[in-house]
């Protein structure tokens, strides 16, 4: 496959995340798909981390999301292996014994249990992959764990990204400084139904593993589960937050706890923006677009409004080219299958009102429309005049790019 160009949406400068007490990592070149990149890696956890995660809910997930929701439920993680090239997902019960193999040899190389090693697996379908490259590379990489920097975790997890992506928060807990770290990949087969394809998350925060993981649902909803590239929910999404619990405050043993909800906000603020990340490196995407729906007749029903419009080829190749084609607007909440009245839509796109109470908008002004539509960042806005419902998609469009990169993935 040729060398993708880096998005024209990637950011100017990554951000250098600062080291995390309790964890270290190392990266490794084991070549299970690509030459001269690495492409495994490696977390370490000290004694008395727990973890939290949000999986694929696609029924025909990969190997490793099998393994990773056997042992969630366990809320201990010493270890975490991921690698890119190749997601061993469709791969029967071959796939499983590799899975397995390499979470012992991890366990072993960091001297803990399989059943808190955690294993995420991103690339092409349908492979079984070679568990045996992990066997010498493993042992090697767990001699060699660092603190920092973060920047080579997140490029050993990429496929065919054309950036990493990073995002950190710090905040003040009880005057003690909490960091929060995170990681993702992923540009295409992107439309996260539970998790994004791969994003992993660090904090020294003492919390109870229950609290971490309702307060990691809560916030998947408007981060990661509101993006969409391309509508197609990956078989091997993985989200895992790890906490090292290592800061010297006292425990958040309960959501009722104050500062739940203060840590919970800071990590929905670094999922969200690793999730905006890979929407803005969606496959071939030279616009990113914000579709919010407004006065649906519930939250729920706008959000699947919303994600009808959002995963639109039609509105997506409108955008593309630049159309402020609010026909095709029309056509996706009618698809949609929720409450709508025609005559009560109204389509803005930015501030300029398209259409309104089911017809074209009078006034409306085409040159300063497609003026807007030549920007990078665009809001799309549709109003149901049906009740109070909400929601806001993120997306971007879809260009030839897209074709390029997906029509020779394989070979």
């Amino acid at each position: 496959m040729a060398a993708i160009p880096v998005s024209p949406l990637a950011p100017k400068t990554f951000p250098e995340l600062p080291a995390i007490e309790g964890v270290r990592f190392a990266t490794a070149e084991a070549g299970i798909k690509y030459k001269n990149r690495t492409d495994v890696l490696l977390m370490a956890f000290d004694e008395g981390t727990s973890v939290a995660g949000v999986l694929t809910r696609s029924l025909c997930s990969s190997a490793a999301v099998e393994l990773c929701r056997e042992n969630l439920p366990g809320g201990i993680a010493r270890g975490l292996v991921v690698n890119s090239g190749n997601s061993n997902a469709f791969t029967g019960m071959k796939g499983r014994e590799s899975v397995k193999h390499i979470a012992a040899t991890a366990a072993k190389a960091l001297g803990c249990s399989p059943s808190e090693v955690f294993i995420a697996q991103t690339g092409v379908i349908g492979e079984l992959i070679d568990a045996s490259k992990f066997d010498g590379v493993l042992d090697e990489t767990a001699t060699r764990m660092n603190l920092m920097p973060w920047i080579e975790p997140a490029k050993a997890i990429m496929t065919t990204d054309t950036y990493p992506k990073l995002s950190g928060a710090v905040l003040d807990i009880d005057g003690t400084e909490i960091k929060i770290n995170g990681i993702a990949k992923g540009s295409g087969m992107i439309a996260p139904d539970m998790a994004t394809m791969l994003s992993f998350v660090v904090t020294d925060m003492p919390i109870a593993a229950p609290v971490l993981q309702a307060l990691l649902s809560r916030h998947v909803q408007t981060t990661f589960n509101a993006i969409t590239v391309d509508s197609d929910t990956s078989t091997s999404d993985t989200l895992l937050v790890f906490a090292t619990n290592k800061a010297a405050v006292e425990p958040i043993a309960s959501l009722d706890d104050p500062r739940a909800e203060i840590f919970g906000q800071a990590l929905a603020d670094v999922l969200f923006e690793l999730a905006i990340l890979t929407v803005r490196d969606g496959e071939g995407a030279t616009k990113q677009v914000s579709v919010h729906v407004e006065g649906a007749v519930s939250d729920e029903s706008a959000f699947r409004i919303g994600k009808a419009i959002a995963d639109s080829p039609l509105v997506k190749t409108a955008i593309a080219g630049e159309d402020a084609n609010w026909g095709r607007v029309v056509m996706a909440v009618g698809k949609a299958g929720e409450p709508a009245d025609r005559d009560k839509l109204s389509i803005r796109f930015g501030d300029f009102v398209v259409a309104k109470d089911g017809e074209r908008a009078h006034g409306y002004d085409e040159a300063a429309t497609s003026a807007y539509m030549k920007g990078e960042e665009l809001e799309l806005t549709v109003s149901l005049g049906m009740g109070e419902g909400r929601a806001t998609i993120y997306t971007c469009d879809l260009t030839h790019g897209y074709i390029t990169i997906n029509g020779d993935y394989r070979s």
